[in-house]
Protein backbone atom coordinates (compact mmCIF):
# COMPACT_ATOMS: atom_id res chain seq x y z
CA UNK A 1 0.00 0.00 0.00
CA UNK A 2 3.32 2.35 -0.35
CA UNK A 3 2.01 3.52 -3.42
CA UNK A 4 -0.95 5.20 -1.42
CA UNK A 5 -2.30 8.05 0.35
CA UNK A 6 -4.02 6.69 2.81
CA UNK A 7 -4.76 7.57 6.80
CA UNK A 8 -3.73 5.16 9.69
CA UNK A 9 -7.30 4.80 10.26
CA UNK A 10 -7.67 3.45 6.43
CA UNK A 11 -4.97 1.11 6.19
CA UNK A 12 -5.94 -0.45 9.84
CA UNK A 13 -9.67 -0.55 7.98
CA UNK A 14 -8.31 -2.23 5.08
CA UNK A 15 -6.38 -5.08 6.94
CA UNK A 16 -9.71 -6.13 8.19
CA UNK A 17 -11.58 -5.69 5.44
CA UNK A 18 -8.97 -8.08 3.44
CA UNK A 19 -9.30 -10.67 6.18
CA UNK A 20 -12.90 -11.17 5.82
CA UNK A 21 -13.48 -10.70 2.29
CA UNK A 22 -10.12 -10.94 0.43
CA UNK A 23 -9.41 -14.33 -1.97
CA UNK A 24 -6.81 -15.46 -4.69
CA UNK A 25 -8.78 -15.64 -8.12
CA UNK A 26 -6.28 -19.02 -8.64
CA UNK A 27 -7.42 -21.18 -5.73
CA UNK A 28 -10.93 -20.16 -5.21
CA UNK A 29 -13.77 -22.92 -5.78
CA UNK A 30 -17.07 -23.03 -5.92
CA UNK A 31 -17.49 -24.49 -2.42
CA UNK A 32 -15.05 -21.70 -1.07
CA UNK A 33 -17.59 -19.33 -3.26
CA UNK A 34 -20.68 -20.49 -1.44
CA UNK A 35 -19.37 -20.29 2.04
CA UNK A 36 -18.45 -16.72 2.03
CA UNK A 37 -21.95 -16.50 0.67
CA UNK A 38 -23.99 -17.84 3.85
CA UNK A 39 -20.90 -17.20 6.31
CA UNK A 40 -22.00 -14.28 8.66
CA UNK A 41 -18.40 -12.68 10.24
CA UNK A 42 -17.01 -13.64 13.86
CA UNK A 43 -14.66 -10.74 13.88
CA UNK A 44 -16.15 -8.01 16.05
CA UNK A 45 -13.79 -5.50 14.02
CA UNK A 46 -15.07 -6.41 10.93
CA UNK A 47 -18.67 -5.71 12.35
CA UNK A 48 -17.77 -2.85 13.84
CA UNK A 49 -16.45 -1.54 10.28
CA UNK A 50 -20.15 -2.00 8.89
CA UNK A 51 -21.40 0.26 11.19
CA UNK A 52 -24.50 0.16 14.02
CA UNK A 53 -27.73 -0.49 12.45
CA UNK A 54 -29.97 2.32 12.98
CA UNK A 55 -32.08 1.93 15.85
CA UNK A 56 -35.25 4.35 14.02
CA UNK A 57 -35.00 1.45 10.80
CA UNK A 58 -37.30 -1.39 10.45
CA UNK A 59 -37.49 -3.98 7.98
CA UNK A 60 -39.60 -6.32 6.13
CA UNK A 61 -38.68 -9.44 3.78
CA UNK A 62 -40.86 -10.14 0.88
CA UNK A 63 -40.65 -12.59 -2.04
CA UNK A 64 -40.29 -11.30 -5.91
CA UNK A 65 -41.59 -13.28 -8.72
CA UNK A 66 -38.62 -13.16 -11.34
CA UNK A 67 -38.04 -15.09 -14.80
CA UNK A 68 -37.91 -18.72 -13.68
CA UNK A 69 -37.97 -18.31 -9.88
CA UNK A 70 -38.36 -16.38 -7.07
CA UNK A 71 -35.84 -13.64 -5.46
CA UNK A 72 -35.83 -12.17 -2.07
CA UNK A 73 -36.40 -8.60 -1.30
CA UNK A 74 -35.36 -6.56 1.71
CA UNK A 75 -37.53 -3.69 2.69
CA UNK A 76 -35.71 -0.86 4.47
CA UNK A 77 -37.81 1.89 6.41
CA UNK A 78 -37.89 4.97 9.02
CA UNK A 79 -40.59 3.75 11.97
CA UNK A 80 -44.32 5.16 11.32
CA UNK A 81 -43.20 5.88 7.42
CA UNK A 82 -46.76 4.42 6.94
CA UNK A 83 -48.81 6.54 9.32
CA UNK A 84 -47.34 9.48 6.84
CA UNK A 85 -49.74 11.12 4.97
CA UNK A 86 -47.17 12.08 2.11
CA UNK A 87 -45.85 9.88 -0.23
CA UNK A 88 -42.18 9.09 -0.83
CA UNK A 89 -39.29 8.73 -2.46
CA UNK A 90 -38.16 4.41 -3.32
CA UNK A 91 -34.32 3.79 -3.07
CA UNK A 92 -33.90 -0.17 -4.80
CA UNK A 93 -30.22 -1.00 -4.06
CA UNK A 94 -28.07 -4.08 -5.83
CA UNK A 95 -25.48 -4.92 -3.60
CA UNK A 96 -21.79 -5.40 -4.80
CA UNK A 97 -20.06 -8.31 -5.19
CA UNK A 98 -18.61 -9.07 -9.12
CA UNK A 99 -21.83 -10.60 -9.73
CA UNK A 100 -20.76 -13.35 -7.55
CA UNK A 101 -20.88 -12.69 -4.12
CA UNK A 102 -23.88 -11.22 -2.11
CA UNK A 103 -24.18 -11.98 1.53
CA UNK A 104 -26.88 -9.34 2.81
CA UNK A 105 -24.64 -8.86 6.38
CA UNK A 106 -22.36 -6.89 4.18
CA UNK A 107 -25.11 -4.66 3.09
CA UNK A 108 -27.69 -4.76 5.75
CA UNK A 109 -26.44 -1.75 8.01
CA UNK A 110 -25.15 0.29 4.41
CA UNK A 111 -29.12 -0.22 3.38
CA UNK A 112 -30.54 1.11 6.66
CA UNK A 113 -27.93 3.81 6.96
CA UNK A 114 -28.82 4.89 3.38
CA UNK A 115 -32.99 5.09 4.45
CA UNK A 116 -32.22 6.74 7.73
CA UNK A 117 -29.85 9.27 5.98
CA UNK A 118 -32.37 10.36 2.96
CA UNK A 119 -35.61 9.49 4.32
CA UNK A 120 -36.73 7.33 1.69
CA UNK A 121 -37.43 3.68 1.95
CA UNK A 122 -34.78 1.52 0.40
CA UNK A 123 -35.61 -1.88 -1.21
CA UNK A 124 -32.33 -4.00 -1.73
CA UNK A 125 -32.26 -6.75 -4.09
CA UNK A 126 -31.15 -10.55 -3.36
CA UNK A 127 -30.64 -11.13 -7.01
CA UNK A 128 -29.28 -14.79 -8.48
CA UNK A 129 -25.69 -15.28 -8.11
CA UNK A 130 -22.83 -16.33 -10.83
CA UNK A 131 -21.13 -18.22 -11.71
CA UNK A 132 -24.51 -20.56 -11.11
CA UNK A 133 -26.55 -17.72 -12.59
CA UNK A 134 -24.76 -16.25 -15.65
CA UNK A 135 -25.64 -12.99 -17.48
CA UNK A 136 -28.26 -11.83 -18.05
CA UNK A 137 -29.88 -13.52 -15.13
CA UNK A 138 -28.89 -11.12 -12.80
CA UNK A 139 -30.05 -8.14 -15.01
CA UNK A 140 -33.74 -9.55 -15.72
CA UNK A 141 -33.94 -10.17 -11.90
CA UNK A 142 -33.51 -6.47 -10.72
CA UNK A 143 -35.49 -5.63 -13.62
CA UNK A 144 -38.14 -7.53 -12.42
CA UNK A 145 -37.61 -6.16 -8.96
CA UNK A 146 -38.18 -2.57 -10.39
CA UNK A 147 -41.34 -3.45 -12.32
CA UNK A 148 -42.97 -5.72 -9.17
CA UNK A 149 -41.78 -2.62 -6.47
CA UNK A 150 -43.30 0.23 -8.83
CA UNK A 151 -46.67 -1.47 -9.40
CA UNK A 152 -46.42 -1.41 -4.95
CA UNK A 153 -46.31 2.09 -5.06
CA UNK A 154 -49.35 3.17 -3.59
CA UNK A 155 -49.00 -0.06 -1.01
CA UNK A 156 -45.83 1.90 0.68
CA UNK A 157 -47.07 5.43 -0.30
CA UNK A 158 -44.38 5.81 -2.94
CA UNK A 159 -44.18 8.64 -5.64
CA UNK A 160 -43.97 6.11 -8.91
CA UNK A 161 -41.88 9.63 -10.40
CA UNK A 162 -39.41 9.42 -7.65
CA UNK A 163 -37.67 5.92 -7.94
CA UNK A 164 -34.23 5.80 -7.71
CA UNK A 165 -31.79 3.03 -8.61
CA UNK A 166 -28.54 2.68 -6.67
CA UNK A 167 -25.80 0.08 -6.49
CA UNK A 168 -22.07 -0.22 -5.98
CA UNK A 169 -19.62 -1.89 -8.29
CA UNK A 170 -21.32 -4.74 -9.91
CA UNK A 171 -24.36 -3.55 -8.24
CA UNK A 172 -23.95 -0.31 -10.32
CA UNK A 173 -23.48 -1.76 -13.18
CA UNK A 174 -26.98 -3.62 -12.74
CA UNK A 175 -28.56 -0.31 -11.81
CA UNK A 176 -27.09 1.32 -14.96
CA UNK A 177 -28.53 -0.89 -16.97
CA UNK A 178 -31.88 -1.13 -15.28
CA UNK A 179 -32.20 2.42 -16.62
CA UNK A 180 -31.47 1.04 -19.88
CA UNK A 181 -34.00 -1.23 -19.90
CA UNK A 182 -36.56 0.55 -18.44
CA UNK A 183 -35.91 3.38 -21.14
CA UNK A 184 -36.14 0.74 -24.21
CA UNK A 185 -39.04 -1.48 -23.18
CA UNK A 186 -40.74 1.57 -22.10
CA UNK A 187 -41.04 0.88 -18.28
CA UNK A 188 -41.23 2.03 -15.25
CA UNK A 189 -40.13 6.00 -14.56
CA UNK A 190 -36.60 5.98 -12.68
CA UNK A 191 -35.79 9.37 -11.36
CA UNK A 192 -32.33 8.64 -11.13
CA UNK A 193 -29.32 6.81 -11.30
CA UNK A 194 -26.72 6.22 -8.38
CA UNK A 195 -23.72 4.18 -9.84
CA UNK A 196 -20.87 4.00 -6.87
CA UNK A 197 -17.64 2.50 -8.11
CA UNK A 198 -19.09 1.13 -11.43
CA UNK A 199 -18.10 -1.67 -13.97
CA UNK A 200 -19.43 -0.35 -17.03
CA UNK A 201 -16.77 -2.19 -19.45
CA UNK A 202 -15.79 -5.41 -19.43
CA UNK A 203 -13.25 -5.06 -21.85
CA UNK A 204 -10.78 -3.75 -18.70
CA UNK A 205 -8.53 -1.21 -21.18
CA UNK A 206 -8.90 1.74 -19.45
CA UNK A 207 -5.72 3.83 -17.73
CA UNK A 208 -6.79 3.09 -14.27
CA UNK A 209 -7.07 -0.61 -14.67
CA UNK A 210 -3.34 -0.54 -15.21
CA UNK A 211 -2.39 2.38 -12.70
CA UNK A 212 -4.47 0.50 -10.02
CA UNK A 213 -4.33 -3.45 -10.97
CA UNK A 214 -3.04 -4.19 -7.32
CA UNK A 215 -5.13 -1.99 -5.63
CA UNK A 216 -5.57 -2.93 -1.71
CA UNK A 217 -9.05 -4.23 -1.92
CA UNK A 218 -9.58 -5.05 -5.64
CA UNK A 219 -7.00 -6.28 -7.65
CA UNK A 220 -7.32 -6.59 -12.03
CA UNK A 221 -7.00 -10.08 -11.51
CA UNK A 222 -10.14 -10.14 -9.61
CA UNK A 223 -12.06 -7.93 -11.49
CA UNK A 224 -11.14 -10.07 -14.46
CA UNK A 225 -11.95 -13.55 -12.19
CA UNK A 226 -15.79 -11.53 -12.13
CA UNK A 227 -16.82 -10.61 -15.49
CA UNK A 228 -15.36 -14.19 -16.82
CA UNK A 229 -17.39 -16.03 -14.25
CA UNK A 230 -20.43 -13.95 -14.82
CA UNK A 231 -19.97 -14.11 -18.57
CA UNK A 232 -21.69 -16.53 -20.83
CA UNK A 233 -19.28 -16.30 -23.40
CA UNK A 234 -16.61 -13.61 -24.35
CA UNK A 235 -18.74 -11.87 -26.71
CA UNK A 236 -21.21 -11.27 -23.81
CA UNK A 237 -18.98 -8.73 -22.97
CA UNK A 238 -19.74 -6.33 -26.17
CA UNK A 239 -23.23 -6.33 -25.40
CA UNK A 240 -24.25 -2.93 -23.98
CA UNK A 241 -26.26 -4.74 -20.91
CA UNK A 242 -23.11 -6.12 -19.66
CA UNK A 243 -21.19 -3.43 -20.57
CA UNK A 244 -22.95 0.00 -20.62
CA UNK A 245 -20.46 1.77 -21.50
CA UNK A 246 -20.45 0.56 -25.48
CA UNK A 247 -24.30 1.50 -25.64
CA UNK A 248 -24.64 3.36 -28.95
CA UNK A 249 -27.58 5.58 -27.03
CA UNK A 250 -26.55 7.13 -24.35
CA UNK A 251 -29.58 9.36 -24.35
CA UNK A 252 -32.96 9.54 -22.28
CA UNK A 253 -31.43 8.12 -19.49
CA UNK A 254 -32.51 9.07 -15.98
CA UNK A 255 -30.16 11.91 -14.26
CA UNK A 256 -27.12 10.01 -12.87
CA UNK A 257 -24.68 10.57 -9.94
CA UNK A 258 -21.31 8.53 -10.65
CA UNK A 259 -19.25 7.96 -7.51
CA UNK A 260 -16.16 6.89 -7.92
CA UNK A 261 -12.81 6.24 -4.83
CA UNK A 262 -9.25 7.93 -6.37
CA UNK A 263 -7.49 4.22 -5.92
CA UNK A 264 -9.82 1.89 -8.16
CA UNK A 265 -8.98 0.11 -11.09
CA UNK A 266 -12.71 0.89 -12.37
CA UNK A 267 -12.54 4.46 -11.51
CA UNK A 268 -12.03 5.55 -15.23
CA UNK A 269 -15.27 3.01 -15.88
CA UNK A 270 -16.85 5.91 -13.84
CA UNK A 271 -15.53 8.91 -15.46
CA UNK A 272 -16.09 7.62 -19.08
CA UNK A 273 -19.13 6.70 -18.33
CA UNK A 274 -20.28 10.65 -16.96
CA UNK A 275 -18.45 11.56 -20.51
CA UNK A 276 -20.62 9.51 -22.72
CA UNK A 277 -23.96 10.36 -20.63
CA UNK A 278 -23.16 14.03 -20.53
CA UNK A 279 -22.01 13.90 -24.63
CA UNK A 280 -25.97 12.32 -25.20
CA UNK A 281 -27.14 15.15 -23.48
CA UNK A 282 -28.24 12.85 -20.67
CA UNK A 283 -27.57 14.75 -16.64
CA UNK A 284 -24.90 13.67 -14.58
CA UNK A 285 -22.55 14.75 -12.31
CA UNK A 286 -18.99 12.27 -11.80
CA UNK A 287 -17.06 12.27 -8.28
CA UNK A 288 -13.98 11.45 -6.92
CA UNK A 289 -12.93 10.42 -3.69
CA UNK A 290 -9.82 11.14 -3.06
CA UNK A 291 -7.54 9.41 -1.03
CA UNK A 292 -10.02 6.58 -0.78
CA UNK A 293 -10.45 2.57 -2.50
CA UNK A 294 -12.47 0.44 -3.87
CA UNK A 295 -15.62 -0.88 -1.73
CA UNK A 296 -15.30 2.14 0.93
CA UNK A 297 -18.92 3.19 1.39
CA UNK A 298 -19.46 0.05 2.97
CA UNK A 299 -17.67 1.13 5.97
CA UNK A 300 -18.95 3.87 8.61
CA UNK A 301 -15.87 5.63 8.51
CA UNK A 302 -13.69 4.96 5.38
CA UNK A 303 -12.87 7.58 3.97
CA UNK A 304 -15.44 9.39 1.71
CA UNK A 305 -18.58 7.40 2.90
CA UNK A 306 -20.37 10.72 4.99
CA UNK A 307 -19.34 12.42 2.01
CA UNK A 308 -20.92 10.32 -0.01
CA UNK A 309 -23.88 9.49 1.53
CA UNK A 310 -24.68 13.24 1.84
CA UNK A 311 -24.25 13.63 -2.14
CA UNK A 312 -26.61 11.08 -2.13
CA UNK A 313 -29.30 12.11 0.00
CA UNK A 314 -28.85 15.51 -1.75
CA UNK A 315 -29.54 13.74 -5.06
CA UNK A 316 -32.66 12.03 -3.70
CA UNK A 317 -34.22 15.04 -2.25
CA UNK A 318 -34.32 16.92 -5.35
CA UNK A 319 -31.25 18.80 -5.93
CA UNK A 320 -30.49 18.95 -9.61
CA UNK A 321 -27.39 16.61 -10.42
CA UNK A 322 -25.07 19.10 -11.46
CA UNK A 323 -25.27 20.52 -8.23
CA UNK A 324 -25.06 17.39 -5.98
CA UNK A 325 -21.69 18.59 -4.00
CA UNK A 326 -18.76 15.59 -2.05
CA UNK A 327 -19.56 17.32 1.77
CA UNK A 328 -20.18 16.27 5.27
CA UNK A 329 -23.31 15.99 6.54
CA UNK A 330 -22.21 18.94 9.03
CA UNK A 331 -20.85 21.35 6.23
CA UNK A 332 -24.16 20.66 3.84
CA UNK A 333 -26.36 21.45 7.29
CA UNK A 334 -24.46 24.46 7.71
CA UNK A 335 -24.81 25.37 4.00
CA UNK A 336 -28.73 24.96 4.15
CA UNK A 337 -28.43 27.25 7.23
CA UNK A 338 -26.59 29.70 5.73
CA UNK A 339 -29.18 29.63 2.47
CA UNK A 340 -32.10 30.40 4.85
CA UNK A 341 -30.31 33.04 6.28
CA UNK A 342 -29.25 34.86 2.98
CA UNK A 343 -33.07 34.49 1.69
CA UNK A 344 -34.34 35.57 4.75
CA UNK A 345 -32.35 38.68 4.57
CA UNK A 346 -32.99 38.99 1.05
CA UNK A 347 -37.06 39.12 1.35
CA UNK A 348 -37.68 41.01 4.77
CA UNK A 349 -38.47 44.11 2.81
CA UNK A 350 -41.40 42.50 0.83
CA UNK A 351 -44.61 43.58 1.68
CA UNK A 352 -47.02 40.66 1.85
CA UNK A 353 -50.26 41.12 -0.71
CA UNK A 354 -53.22 40.37 0.55
CA UNK A 355 -56.06 38.72 -0.84
CA UNK A 356 -59.92 38.59 -0.91
CA UNK A 357 -61.52 36.32 1.07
Amino acid sequence: MDMYELTSHMRSLINIINKETSFNPNTITQEKIEKLNDSVSASSAFKHALGKYPSNIESETFIIPVIDGAITGYYFRKRGIREMSDVTPLIIFFHGGGWMFGNMNLYNNLCARLSDCTHAPVLSVDYRLAPKYKFPTAVEDCYSTLVWAAAGCRYWKIDPDRIYVIGDCAGANLAAVVSRLARDRKGPTIAGQVLICPITDGRMRTASHEKFKDSPTLTDKQVAFYINQYAREPKDILNPNFSPLLGLDQSRLPETLIICAEYDPLRDDGSLYAQELIQADTKATFLEVKNTVHGFIRYYKATGTDESFCAISQFVSGRPVEQVTLITHREYEKALRREMSNLKRKNKHLIPIETES
